[in-house]
């Protein structure tokens, strides 16, 4: 699913049940600051969790000497860091109850 995937879902849902006081427009900026306040908070090396869904978390990725797939040349790889989620255990259980029916 794509952030616009999601936005419209969301808008549809949203505007399916008896609470219509937002408009699709309203979902879609909710969701886009939703996504840059996650970005934000990882970009500072803050943790999120989100109970029953999971959580994001920085990996650190030491420096290292790599090659170049081309020429085989050495390259070295500076040290990084890379967002990594962890699904939580009702999101586990629910995808894999799903997928076994």
């Amino acid at each position: 699913m794509t952030k616009s995937e999601l936005m419209i879902r969301l808008a549809e849902v949203y505007l399916a049940s008896k609470h219509t006081q937002l408009a699709a427009k309203d979902v879609e900026q909710s969701v886009k600051v939703l996504v840059d306040t996650m970005t934000r908070a990882l970009a500072r090396g803050q943790r999120i969790e989100i109970r029953g869904f999971g959580s994001f978390d920085l990996n650190h990725r030491p420096a290292r000497i790599g090659r170049n797939p081309k020429t085989g040349e050495k390259v070295d790889v500076p040290e990084k860091y890379v967002p990594h989620f962890k699904p939580g255990k009702e999101l586990r259980e629910r995808v894999d109850n799903s997928l076994q029916k």
